[in-house]
């Protein structure tokens, strides 16, 4: 495949138009509650959900915590608002243990090869589980992403599907069709808490550092 010229929301579409009534099992990884809200549109009308909150990068372990309660309250409101109800796995948590393949590449720059296995690790644990607890597909909430290339998240979903053959990894870019726009609007609307990092302590320095730099740009 030729990353530049795949249109993933495409091959997404194509995908589901195989499935004519029916709604397969598919294994969703997710990150927080924000990123989640419009992948949960696009694929609950195709699909029956489950959410895997696989995220011990996350520092501190109050943040962690936050995170998965807003996710939780998301679930919450999307079944009153969309009608759907998405069940959610919550592997536990521990930093330490998932920081030890990170920590040597602790100098890497923001999205750099640190970054990058941390996606996989996260990826592959969540995949893992889907395999064993027969889904039909696995994905990521991580293409909505600014900070994320969807071509590189996809790779790595190609990659581990090639280890995971009973489950098919389901390609997608979230970022399309005005995704993040529209994740936006539902995070506002359900009033969910917006983190300002993406989640480990290397992260938060980028971020206080750059915040420190840009008083006035704050977003995420």
């Amino acid at each position: 495949m030729d990353n530049i010229k795949i249109n993933y929301n495409d091959l997404a579409l194509q995908e589901i138009e195989r499935f004519g009534e029916r709604k397969p099992k598919l294994l969703l990884h997710a990150c927080c509650g924000p990123c989640s809200c419009y992948p949960l549109t696009f694929l609950c009308p195709h699909f029956d959900v489950t959410i895997y909150y696989a995220n011990s990068n996350i520092y501190p372990t109050q943040e962690y915590e936050r995170r998965r309660d807003e996710l939780v309250l998301a679930l919450k409101k999307f079944k009153e608002t969309y009608g759907f109800e998405v069940a959610l796995v919550i592997p536990p948590y521990d930093h330490e243990a998932y920081m030890e393949d990170l920590r040597p590449l602790k100098d890497e720059p923001e999205r750099g090869a640190r970054c990058l296995l941390c996606y996989e690790k996260r990826m592959e644990e969540s995949y893992a589980y889907a395999e064993a607890h027969g889904f039909e597909y696995f994905t990521t909430v991580m293409t909505i992403s600014r900070q994320k290339s969807s071509a590189v998240m996809n790779e790595i979903g190609k990659k581990l599907e090639a280890k995971h053959p009973k489950t098919k990894y389901f390609y997608s870019d979230f970022k399309k069709q005005n995704g993040i726009l529209k994740g936006k609007a539902i995070r506002e609307e359900f009033g969910l808490y917006n983190q300002t990092y993406c989640g480990c302590e290397y992260s938060l320095e980028s971020r206080l550092a750059y915040d420190a730099s840009h008083p006035k740009n704050k977003g995420f």
